[in-house]
């Protein structure tokens, strides 16, 4: 998973850059816009399922193909709605902006694909995730060079929303692919009412907290986009893209080490050793690339992008401060799942979408994409840190994330 987030990293961000570069602040920005407006509905495909079905194939291993059929009508039923009411949505609130309607309804197809991720749980459960990073980085691949083919033929912008949308396609291809090539067939997956219902049962906080982090993630560009502009949306994205690129480290870490920390559930001693290893590693990778990041902004930006996004170099300085609340936020997701904690997992996070909202309504119109950025730093340090002193289940994970910033811990 590292290797693959790694070749997404070098060669996301070279092409990312080259298709900014072509693009300009005002089309990237256009681009981005339609990326982000969509994202605020993916979490309808998910359902807060991920965690939940991982879990339960761990521990009832006999029912997986129930399980797994099950999860992915789910997530087909729920991905069909989100494509309905992004599309909706935005012709509610922008009902004359035909470029961002034409690109919304290319980009949001990519959320019926995401329906067959329900294959990864199997994978995730089995720490057999190689299969998914063959499909989905192999998809990645082949589509970062339709990107620069669509740049030296200087193609519309329609068609890098389309070539979005042809990667979600042929990774879903080869998740398919790779389950079959595993030994596994699909036909034998059979869905259950009661199944679905306990499922949702446990799921809905998380997704609800799925939401209220689409919400705090994405909706500073939907909101800069109405206030100030797609220039605007474009200089923001292009430091985002700099400053999120790295968040593929804490997932990847996540993902790999939540089974062993799932497991340990019956032992406390056990269990809060490897949390408390786990947030500091976090910390200490979060804070150092943190401090790069923060000091070479200008450096990066000159480098990376054109002379017109400039203005980003500040923009990037502050934003990449949030990947320390991030780092920790993911790390703790093992811990609430353990627990059963999902639903103040949802408090907290709703608690930092509404931060997020205000502080955005607020800055925004003052400092433009500046503000934008100071307000994802905040509303992510509350939600993925500061807010877990407010409850007695938490506060430990409070206490640990504190403590994971005094050298020398990660070994105690």
């Amino acid at each position: 998973m590292m290797v693959d987030r790694v070749v997404r990293m070098g060669t996301g961000l070279f092409v990312g850059v080259w298709v900014a570069r072509y693009l300009g602040p005002v089309q990237f920005g256009s681009l981005n816009f339609a990326l982000a407006f969509v994202a605020l509905f993916a979490t309808m495909t998910t359902l807060g399922l991920d965690g939940i079905v991982i879990r339960e194939l761990l521990h009832h291993p006999e029912d997986t193909h129930e399980i797994l059929g099950t999860s992915l009508a789910l997530r087909s039923a729920g991905s069909l709605i989100a494509v309905c009411l992004s599309i909706a949505t935005l012709r509610l609130i922008q009902p004359h902006d035909r470029e961002a309607l034409i690109l919304v309804s290319i980009i949001s197809l990519t959320l019926i694909f995401q329906a067959f991720d329900a294959i990864d749980y199997l994978f995730q459960s089995q720490v057999r995730s190689k299969f998914t990073v063959w499909a989905k980085n192999g998809a990645f691949l082949v589509f970062a060079v339709i990107r620069v083919s669509l740049i030296n033929i200087k193609a519309p912008l329609w068609t890098f929303a389309a070539a979005n949308t042809g990667e979600f396609a042929l990774g879903a291809a080869g998740l398919v692919l790779g389950y079959q090539l595993s030994g596994g067939r699909m036909i034998s997956w059979k869905s259950s009412k009661k199944r679905a219902v306990q499922l949702l049962q446990q799921s809905w906080p998380a997704l609800f907290s799925g939401m209220a982090i689409m919400v705090y993630m994405r909706l500073d560009m939907v909101m800069l986009k109405l206030m100030q502009g797609d220039f605007a949306v474009g200089l923001y994205s292009a430091a985002t893209k700099v400053s999120e690129v790295w968040y593929f480290v804490p997932m990847a870490i996540a993902s790999s080490v939540s089974p062993a920390i799932m497991k340990a559930k019956d032992d406390p001693e056990l269990l809060h050793s490897r949390l408390r290893k786990l947030f500091s590693l976090m910390t200490l990778l979060a804070c150092a690339i943190g401090s790069i990041v923060a000091l070479a902004s200008h450096v990066i930006i000159r480098t990376l992008y054109s002379n017109d996004f400039s203005g980003a170099a500040p923009v990037l300085m502050v934003h990449i401060w949030a990947s320390v609340f991030v780092f920790l936020g993911v790390a703790q997701s093992p811990w609430d799942i353990t627990k059963n904690l999902l639903t103040l997992s949802l408090y907290r996070t709703v608690a930092g979408a509404v931060i997020n909202v205000l502080m955005n309504l607020y800055l925004i119109p003052k400092y433009s994409a500046m503000g934008a950025a100071i307000a994802t730093v905040v509303s992510y340090a509350i939600s993925g840190v500061f807010a877990n002193v407010f409850s007695a289940r938490t506060r430990p994970i409070f206490y640990m994330q504190m403590k994971s910033f005094i050298p020398g811990r990660f070994w105690a």
